[in-house]
């Protein structure tokens, strides 16, 4: 589907603010960034987060009374999946040192260093092995890697003032110091990060960034980097098992009241099985697929909080799940790709986002909430959006303009992944722009851990975006693929350590989840929902009321 005449009409305002646009920025004479006031002011009144309908009270648990979303309360004030009475635990299926719950990058990055302590591992996943967020990251990973330019000071201080100063400095430490060995470590497995060609790595400016430190894969950088350690943990398969279509419905605790393992649920099969394990890594991801105040996303089919709801139940606390990042930039048209990202590398190249009269209205490095904030500002107060043929309003991301500066085929070249989507709809970026409106995109919350992966459960480890506090209350473009890096392979290597030198062995138990449900009861939290989700549900509701019928006919014959 192109686009249809309505839209090509309202480009040619675009084409004809271009060229001043451009001289602009030949000038060096950038739309100005936003005070600290106003942005402030602008954050304040349009993001998602400060709408307090959105949000409620947990009455359970080790965070009862703390406000985060209802989709998020909803998964916890649940019912687990299993009855712990009906599960056999003194027969484990599988026996390991070291169990992954997930095998997206963090999982993948834990699985190798774990199995370099000595370790046996396994990793269980909820789809095929790479099926995660990690395959959607598109623009870069950060990591302080030129020199006298830039250092991990400087990355912390971005990271820091882009999680506006809430998030906890230890872990942002860590990150930004294990940042440069990261990339090493991913050279060294044999990752196709972009070069010159002198073979000097290439770096660009991400959103709220004071150094051009973001390392990119053309615009497939997630894609590129869960292949190099996907492939590398598949050539270590005498000590690295994967079971696929199986992700964790419950952890186990033993007699200690230390982690020992978890619940699978075979999703071919429909069996239970038993993993024991001396340690555990949580890798689950975000939960993006919960479609937040009823916002598209940019995630993974899978993308459904699992791990939050499994180790909370456990007695793990939650943080900063009061603030969820949407990318300024996802695709409102055409609306088969609605929800796609598209990577905040355009932006940082120089691509314009300009209003339905062609006028720039934002600088395109603003941090991700603040220009989030603003384009449903100018959507929603100003009324310049741009509308799609059914009746949604959007902004264009003008992408041709990297063209015109840089020479024809530019983004064909860096951005061969989004050139290809839109050629699919007969669209080519390089001469016509792209809608985009914000999009669900990221967890800035998640379980609380500490700078070694451990949480307060004993032999539960966790890394990359199931984990809360290293990004605050905004996390910056680039820190994700870098967290699932530095604390997926930090978690391995702690996780490997305890199971082959501390773990103590105890009868399993779920007794746990029992209490958790003696909770809900006292709590008055009356409920048939259940609890991890594991898949989103899109069934139309004209469509289950007409399933139900037929089931309910059924029977009665």
């Amino acid at each position: 589907m192109s686009y249809p005449d309505s839209l090509k009409q309202l480009i040619k305002k675009v084409e004809e603010t271009r060229p001043a646009r451009i001289e602009k920025k030949k000038a060096s004479e950038e739309f100005p960034a936003l005070s600290p006031e106003d942005r402030d002011k602008v954050l304040h009144a349009f993001h998602p987060d400060v709408k307090e309908e959105g949000r409620r009270e947990i009455q359970i648990g080790p965070n009862k009374g703390y406000r985060i979303c209802h989709e998020m309360v909803d998964l916890l004030e649940a019912k687990s999946r299993v009855n712990p009475d009906d599960i056999d635990l003194s027969k484990p299926d599988y026996s390991t040192d070291v169990l992954i719950i997930g095998g997206g990058g963090a999982g993948t990055a834990a699985a190798l260093l774990s199995q370099e302590q000595g370790a046996k591992v396994i990793i269980a996943t909820k789809l095929r092995h790479g099926d995660a967020n990690t395959m959607m990251a598109e623009g870069g990973i950060q990591a302080s890697t030129k020199g006298w330019k830039d250092s991990p000071y400087y990355h912390y201080l971005d990271i820091i003032g882009g999680g506006h100063f809430t998030n906890n400095p230890e872990l942002v430490e860590t990150l930004a110091n294990e940042a440069p060995d990261v990339i090493t470590w991913l050279l060294k497995l044999g990752c196709n990060f972009s070069k010159f060609h002198d073979g000097i790595l290439k770096t660009m400016h991400g959103g709220g960034t004071s150094r051009k430190r973001m390392h990119y894969a053309a615009d497939i950088t997630g894609a590129e980097m869960m292949r190099t350690v996907r492939d590398e943990a598949r050539n270590r398969m005498d000590d690295i098992t994967v079971i696929e279509f199986s992700p964790a419905v419950e952890l186990i605790l033993n007699d200690k009241g230390h982690c020992a393992g978890a619940v699978l649920y075979n999703m071919e099969t429909a069996e239970y099985l038993i993993v024991k394990a001396k340690s555990v890594v949580m890798a689950t991801g975000g939960s993006g697929r919960l479609h937040v105040q009823n916002f598209m996303t940019t995630n993974h089919y899978g993308a459904t909080g699992d791990g939050i709801v499994m180790a909370y139940r456990a007695g793990v606390p939650v943080c900063f799940l009061h603030t969820i990042q949407y990318h300024p930039t996802g695709v409102i048209f055409p609306e088969q790709a609605e929800g796609i990202l598209i990577t905040e590398k355009f932006r940082g190249a120089g691509a314009n986002l300009v209003n339905v009269d062609g006028e720039q209205f934002v600088f395109e490095h603003e941090p991700r909430d603040i220009e989030a904030s603003c384009i449903i500002k100018e959507c929603v107060e100003v009324g310049k959006g741009v509308p799609t043929p059914s009746g949604k309003f959007g902004i264009w991301l003008d992408s041709p303009m990297l063209d015109d500066m840089f020479g024809e085929g530019y983004v064909k070249k860096e951005f061969p992944g989004k050139h290809i989507l839109f050629n699919r709809f007969d669209i080519d970026i390089g001469k016509e722009p792209m809608m985009i409106y914000p999009t669900l995109h990221y967890q800035n919350g998640g379980l609380e851990f500490t700078t070694d992966g451990a949480t307060p459960l004993k032999g539960l480890y966790l890394g990359g975006e199931v984990g809360g506090g290293t990004h605050g209350e905004n996390r910056l473009m680039g820190n994700s693929l870098l967290d699932i890096m530095v604390y997926g392979r930090i978690a391995g290597i702690n996780a490997g350590q305890y199971a082959l030198n501390e773990a103590e062995d105890g009868e399993l138990s779920l007794e746990h989840v029992k209490k958790y449900h003696a909770e809900m009861e006292e709590a008055g939290v009356d409920t048939d929902r259940i609890a991890p989700m594991l898949l989103p549900d899109y069934t139309l509701e004209h469509v289950k009321a007409k399933q139900l019928t037929a089931k309910y006919e059924g029977t009665l014959r």
